[in-house]
């Protein structure tokens, strides 16, 4: 059984929405418009009685322009912190501007203070926001995580990792780890159990995020021992000296620091830098086809008309679902070996329709899963991914894969407007944007 409902929001939305994001641990909707603002409405249940949240929901609104935005999600001790992050350009484009809006204990979205050290980092007090000192070009994407963001600027040509730490009095404490020189072009980037996930020409890229989030020590004259305890590694400082023990920030994990009794404030963690197209480190390109090349300056087919990985979603189970430029959907399994070695593997899924628009709620409880996949047009396909599509499969079984899934179409939803955009709202649910600026929920049971 399908179940539909159309969100109506208090107040509506005064211009026309462009894109919608939607938080499933928070329950938190941001509304993307016409004019690059947004509007940020906590806690809202789209299936649930228009009564039970439209009188009491109240919308914070960000102001433009905006480029790029993500939820991103901060862990501490038993506690978490949704924060919506945005990035804008700022003086005519020549730096990018983040600004950090967290979701308070009322329930209402505040723009919060931020503590960074780094030399390309800055504080606006005016802005209320952090100042990065890159070119803002064309465009910017970020991905989120938990405590981790990453952010990759068209012109600049980086991608740089950023870790997130809330403190006392809900300020926020940023810390860039990790700054990616790129050699090709980026076209979608994700955030994920371990892995930052960039979606290139004819395939995608993937790098172990442990050691683009620990970074490295900056050595000073002064004597101390630092310890970064995280979950994705260890790294020790030496010089000695008396030891006093002190709690730090966490970053996909417990991050401690001991601090030499005369600690002064020279000693600081360092950005990883490394190249796009480096292979040291578990760095690890996927081809989508098993006999595919990387680079597309090896083959005559222009850039404009090469396939590209456009959107990365994490499905479930150390496996992503890859969808490219061509309507095409992959599905990619990770799995570690040792150390920061891991088998990647990719399979292409056997659909009866070009995809445009993909939905996928990550979930590591549940097998099979539910994707939703619509050709851009009046029909939404809910598929069901099953876990038997795992990396231990060997190429003579595929075929029987694929037409497995093929078969698993299970739901078919026909719209009454043209699809613009959809999102996950949990397992078995999703939110569908059309094009004259209403937003429906539908579920199946």
């Amino acid at each position: 059984m399908v179940v539909a409902r159309q969100l109506r929001l208090s107040p509506p939305p005064s211009v026309t929405v462009s894109s919608i994001l939607y938080d499933p641990t928070s329950l938190s909707l941001a509304l993307m418009h016409s004019d690059s603002s947004f509007s940020l409405y906590p806690r809202i249940s789209p299936l649930s009685p228009p009564p039970l949240h439209s009188a009491t929901t109240t919308a914070a609104v960000v102001s433009p322009p905006s480029s790029a935005a993500a939820f991103l999600r901060l862990r501490r001790n038993d506690t978490v912190r949704v924060i919506f992050l945005v990035a804008s350009p700022h003086l005519a484009g020549s730096s990018i501007l983040l600004r950090f809006y967290m979701l308070r204990t009322d329930n209402q979205f505040s723009r919060v203070r931020v503590i960074c050290n780094q030399s390309d980092l800055d504080f606006d007090e005016r802005k209320f926001g952090v100042l990065v000192r890159v070119n803002h070009g064309v465009s910017v994407k970020l991905a989120a995580s938990i405590n981790v963001f990453a952010m990759y600027s068209v012109s600049d040509r980086k991608v740089r990792v950023f870790a997130v730490k809330v403190m006392e009095g809900d300020v926020v404490k940023l810390m860039k780890t990790a700054v990616i020189d790129c050699d090709l072009p980026v076209f979608s980037i994700s955030v994920d159990i371990g892995f930052l996930i960039l979606g290139e020409v004819n395939g995608v890229r993937v790098l172990p995020l442990r050691p683009l989030v620990k970074g490295r020590i900056k050595k000073s004259d002064k004597p101390k021992v630092q310890k970064f305890n995280l979950e994705n590694g260890i790294m020790l400082g030496s010089n000695g000296g008396s030891v006093l023990y002190a709690k730090s920030w966490k970053v996909n994990g417990n991050l401690e620091e001991k601090i030499g009794k005369h600690y002064d404030n020279s000693a600081k963690l360092k950005p990883v830098k490394m190249r796009q197209s480096s292979q040291e480190g578990g760095v690890r390109f996927v081809p989508f086809k098993s006999k595919g090349f990387e680079d597309y300056k090896s083959s005559k087919v222009p850039l404009e008309m090469s396939i590209k990985a456009i959107s990365i979603q994490f499905l479930g189970h150390n496996k992503f679902l890859i969808l490219d430029s061509v309507g095409e959907l992959y599905l990619l399994s990770l799995s570690h070996v040792s150390g920061s070695e891991s088998v990647h593997e990719m399979k292409k899924l056997t659909l009866t329709m070009k995809v445009q628009n993909l939905a996928v709620f990550p979930d590591d409880s549940t097998s099979p899963q539910t994707v939703w996949v619509s050709d851009g047009h009046y029909t939404i396909h809910a598929i069901i991914v099953s876990d038997t599509t795992d990396s231990t499969a060997n190429e003579n079984d595929t075929k029987d894969i694929e037409e497995k899934i093929q078969r698993s179409a299970t739901q078919v939803i026909f719209t009454s407007e043209k699809i613009q955009e959809i999102i996950p709202l949990s397992a078995n649910a999703m939110l569908l944007l059309g094009q004259a600026n209403n937003i429906f929920a539908y579920a199946i049971s």
